[in-house]
């Protein structure tokens, strides 16, 4: 049985991961890589929205028995790694995680349930966060097997809410029901009803914007944000000017121009 499965709605795809036992593995892993780099290069598709086959369960969090049997067999080679033996190569996980956060299409995770661990930073990858209330949490518990968030949780939430909160959250193993996360900063929106439908329709909006436009912003924030200050206003002139000169926005400021329209309704990517 696959672990994911992909649908459509027009120019939105929905990705339903549905899970032995609840847990990711490294072959869920790779179903996920496969199915977003087909999408990453789909230009039908403006939109991935990715949520939990199960009810009350995104992804629960990364097979521990995948951990413990990597931890033995590494043992056994008497590997050790410290600041003087860095793992610089991409491992599939990662290669993943970034294209979530910089393909030029928006990235929702409709978390249904349970969202933890390596779950949980397949979550903090995509570009929003919308989680249904409920009796199930969300966060980084690693700390409680004696490791560490190693898919980019620590360096993500640390950007979300701050150090001291992550530190505290992570060092803990905390984990945080839906309102609590929201009011951490940790997820965008709580929904009180099903979480996909809400997700679909902001999908939706997002595949509207001009995808030129949509895709420079993103990277802006993203990925240029993280740079120095000047070289991210440099970039952001230089994508400005871009967009001036594109179709889409000749088009839509010409329509807004001619007829007095209010830009808060100037429909967009026509």
């Amino acid at each position: 049985m696959p672990h994911v499965v992909v649908s459509r709605d027009g120019p939105v795809a929905i990705l339903t991961i549905t899970l032995p036992d609840q847990f990711m593995t490294d072959d869920t892993v790779a179903e996920l890589n496969a199915a977003t780099k087909e999408l990453d290069g789909d230009e039908s598709c403006r939109a991935m929205v990715f949520t939990g086959g199960e009810d009350g369960v995104f992804i629960r969090h990364f097979s521990v028995p995948v951990l413990e049997g990597m931890s033995d067999q590494l043992r056994q080679r008497g590997m050790t790694f410290s600041d003087q033996r860095l793992l610089t190569r991409d491992r599939e996980i990662d290669v993943l995680f970034r294209r979530l956060a910089t393909t030029p299409k928006i990235t929702i995770a409709a978390i249904n349930g349970f969202a933890m661990g390596g779950g949980f930073e397949f979550c903090l990858s995509c570009d929003l966060r919308i989680v249904q209330d409920g009796d199930h949490h969300l966060g980084l518990p690693e700390a409680k097997l004696g490791i560490l968030p190693g898919g980019g949780g620590t360096q993500k939430l640390a950007r979300l809410v701050g150090q001291a909160r992550a530190l505290e959250m992570v060092t803990r193993g905390r984990t945080v029901p839906p309102r609590e996360a929201l009011s951490l900063g940790m997820v965008h929106e709580v929904t009180n009803g099903p979480v996909l439908p809400h997700a679909l329709a902001l999908a939706q909006e997002y595949a509207a914007i001009a995808p030129l436009t949509f895709a420079h912003i993103k990277r802006l924030i993203r990925q240029e944000a993280e740079k120095p200050l000047e070289d991210g206003l440099t970039m952001e002139r230089t994508l400005f000017l871009d967009l001036l000169v594109s179709d889409d926005a000749s088009k839509l400021m010409k329509r807004m121009n001619d007829g007095a329209l209010d830009i808060r309704e100037v429909p967009q990517g026509e």
